[in-house]
This record gives C-alpha cells, structure tokens and sequence, in this order.
C-alpha cells in the first residue's frame, strides 16, 4: 500500500466538515485505514485525520509508544476511531504546545480540555469508549478538529506562542533542536 502526500495548511478542503462513514468492515475502508497507518509512520506523527490525505470522511487514527516528536510524552493506545463524539468532562483547558503534519515545521501553543470522554466505533462497526486526559486527550481532539475543518493554528491564543519548531523547540522542551 502506498503513502498518500499529507495535505497542508491553505488546501481548502482542510476546511471542511467530513462526512459520516456509513459502511464498515468492507475492502474500501480498511484500504483507507491501511493508507492512513502507512503516511503516519513515514511521517513520523502521533496521529492523522482522513481529511489530511484528501478523504473528507470521519476518521482518525492516533497512538504511540514514543514519539521523537513528543518526547516527553507518556505512551497513547494506538487507535483506529471512525466518528468520534467527544464530551469534556471537566471545564479546565491546559494551554501545550501542538505540531501538525498539516502544518510542517511549525509549532504552536493550544488550550484543550484537560480531561475528556470520546466514543466512536472501529473499522468493524463496533463501539469504542475511553476517558483520556493530558496529551491522549488533547490528541483526541487535534484530530477530530481536522474532521471539523479547524486547523490548530485556529485555536491559538497568542501569536508570539506560534512559531518554527527550529527556533522555539529549546523553549518548548529545554533541549536543543536536532530537526
């Protein structure tokens, strides 16, 4: 199966709200899921959004056991979630640093809700539901933006917290930036 060029900040169909898949465990869709695992790892992210590789459909992939791109983040299940409802379980937003495989070599500074419930089902039509917090949560809901047609940048509070991972990366995790 071969990779797909991940789309980027300026493509106008980033913008748009995706559709609901209506047939699971068929050749269709496991070939998109496969598509979508393949471009994550040779982009080296944590997680991707169909609408990233030009599917405007409701589904999202993430988890890691260790990511070089957030290397101080604990392990997150890799998982395969077709569409996702996400409900906050808590008022309270953290502000962290994202990065985006649509938005390459930059960085900026997003509030999320710090705990969430999410639901969705599998590529078999059946039911997944989790509580996450921390980085899992804010995971979760980078991505499911792309099925809403937002793009982190979006939701940025303060410009001077947007910047290039090569310049910021020192501030952002103390170490310096080995690109």
């Amino acid at each position: 199966m071969a990779t797909m060029p991940v789309l980027k900040m300026g493509t106008l169909s980033l913008s748009e709200r995706s559709q609901e898949v209506t047939e699971f465990a068929c050749s269709a869709l496991y070939d998109l899921i496969l598509n979508l695992k393949e471009t994550l790892k040779k982009e080296g992210g944590v997680g991707i959004a169909a609408p990233q590789i030009g599917v405007n459909q409701r589904i999202i992939i993430f988890g890691f056991d260790s990511s070089p791109r957030y290397p101080n983040e604990k392990p997150v299940p890799f998982t395969v979630l077709i569409n996702p409802v996400i409900t906050a379980l808590t008022e309270e937003k953290t502000e962290l640093w994202e990065g985006c495989l649509s938005v390459p070599g930059l960085r900026g500074k997003v509030p999320r809700y710090q705990k969430i419930h999410y639901s969705g089902l599998n590529e078999e039509g059946e039911k997944i539901e989790r509580t996450a917090d921390n980085f899992h949560a804010r995971m979760v809901q980078h991505e499911c933006d792309h099925l809403d047609g937002i793009l982190y940048p979006e939701r940025i509070v303060h410009m001077r917290d947007f910047g290039f991972e090569s310049v910021i990366w020192e501030r952002v995790y103390g170490t310096p930036y080995k690109g």
